[in-house]
Formats: structure tokens, sequence, C-alpha cells
């Protein structure tokens, strides 16, 4: 559930671990605090949103943007667009919103988590244009385009549910028979309360690849560009992570927002060594 808790979780001790302070961690991801921003030309706020562009303008995005739009292959798309981002700082908790507070529209690219990462990048590959991508980054964002903490795509599989005519959920035909399937109740917590108040229970079907199934041929049809998920085994939770499939070469690569202390930044890193301490993989495609 990657807007809950996106970082890294390295072994199933520090899942348990993560279990026994997720309520507490959950205050400070959640709590609604509005970016300190100076006057600037790169930065715009106001009551309905708040627009922070980090070492950018607008016209440089503009062209980034359009430059992206005319690669016509979708994974080399993502590739160029989300390459742009390496190096940007890892920040948690940019966006503004809960079941008390109104939601305001966010753009920060001056530091990203996994989540709102892979937000930015879907929403550029779809534009040829800065203000495009603003109005895309609201559909992918949010259900129906509308801006409120209801309808905000919280689990990683909101994408595959809301934003099915962009994405599809190829984990299944990734892994094959080595593919597995669980039923979970994403946002209900062991004890029955919620990781997210004012947001229901989702039943939801999910396909994940167990890491010690990703052998050469599974990760052959892994694809530049796709969207993974990090699955995750907590009560609730669909993953614990997101990141972009980047290949160079006969190397497979993880693009990612890492909360690692060596990293705290966008970053490439080697897919199967990351993964080996992984319960496994959901796989999103563009389309």
């Amino acid at each position: 559930m990657s807007r809950i808790n996106c970082s890294e979780i390295l072994t199933k001790k520090a899942l348990r671990f993560l279990k026994s302070i997720v309520s507490f961690s959950l205050i400070g991801i959640l709590a609604c605090m509005t970016p300190c921003v100076h006057a600037s030309n790169n930065v715009h706020t106001d009551k309905r949103e708040i627009i922070i562009l980090g070492k950018w303008n607008e016209n440089q995005l503009d062209s980034i943007i359009r430059k992206g739009f005319q690669i016509q292959d979708l994974g080399e798309r993502i590739d160029f667009l989300s390459g742009q981002f390496l190096r940007v700082p890892y920040k948690k908790s940019t966006l503004t919103g809960n079941i008390n507070t109104p939601e305001v529209f966010v753009i920060n690219l001056e530091g990203m988590d996994c989540f709102t990462y892979i937000d930015y990048i879907e929403a550029m590959r779809l534009s040829n244009s800065f203000s495009e991508f603003k109005e895309n980054l609201r559909r992918v964002r949010y259900r129906y385009g509308k801006v409120a903490f209801q309808n905000r795509n919280h689990f990683f599989t909101d994408w595959r549910e809301f934003n099915s005519g962009h994405i599809d959920d190829v984990t299944e035909k990734v892994g094959g028979e080595k593919t597995k399937t669980v039923e979970k109740a994403l946002n209900q917590k062991e004890d029955g309360t919620h990781f997210l108040p004012g947001i229901p229970v989702k039943e939801r079907e999910i396909h994940y690849i167990p890491s010690y199934a990703l052998d050469r041929t599974i990760i052959g049809r892994l694809r530049t560009g796709d969207y993974v998920g990090i699955y995750s085994e907590a009560q609730g939770l669909d993953v614990s992570h997101t990141g972009i499939i980047i290949k160079k070469g006969n190397r497979t690569y993880l693009r990612h927002a890492s909360s690692r202390d060596e990293n705290r930044s966008v970053v490439d890193e080697d897919l199967t060594s990351y993964i080996s301490n992984k319960p496994g993989l959901v796989i999103l495609r563009p389309k």
C-alpha cells in the first residue's frame, strides 16, 4: 500500500517490525503539512493547488514532456521521462489531505516518494505539454479526475481497477504457472481497524510472482516501462514499495525513489539483487 508506507522492507523480520509500528508511522505520513515554499518562478501555491517544480521551470518541463511524447515506444518514453528525475531526493508525505482536511492538488518535483514518482511519470507519458501533464496527473492520481482524499488511488492495485484504460495487470502473463493469487481486504489491519480512516475496505484479488520464482525466463518477460510493486505479506496491504523496470543490455534494473539511507533519492538498482529478500512482484504494464 504505497501511499501509506512507501519505504523499502528488507527482510521478513523487518516486515514484522513494520506491522508493530505502522500505526505510529501513519501519524506522520498522514499529517497534513503544507510544504514551506519560497517565492520564485518555479513555485505556485494557492488554496486549491501546490506546485513546486524543483530545479526546472515550466518551459523546461514542457520541453521534456514534448520530447518524450515524440518517442513512439512506450517503454523508451518512460525510460526517457523517468531518467530525468534520477537523483531527485526522496521525500515522503508531500501530498496534502485526509478525511478531516480538504485535499489539495500537489505537484512536488523537488522531492518524491515511490508512489508520487510513478504518478508523475505515468501522467507525463500520457501528455504532450505541461498543461496536459497537470490534467493527466489528476486522472492518474484520482478516480474520475476529481481531487478528493476519498478519490485518491491509495493502493498500487487501484491503478489496475481505476486506470485500466492505460494500465494492464500482466503479473499472471509474466509469471505464468508460478504466479500466486491471494484475497486481501485492503486497508484493514489485523485488529479490524483501518490504516486510512474514512477509506472503505476493498476486497481484492492480488496476483504476485514470488521472488524465488524470478528466473531468467520470467525476468526476460519484463519490459522497460513496466510499473512494479513489491508484494507485501502484511494484512491489509497490497505492496510495500513501487518502481519502474528499466532494461539496459543484459541487465534489468528497478528505477525507484529509494528511502534507503545510502540512496535517499531516485536511483537504478539491480532488480535481481533488490528483490532477493522481498516477498514478490506485482506488475502493471502501460498500454
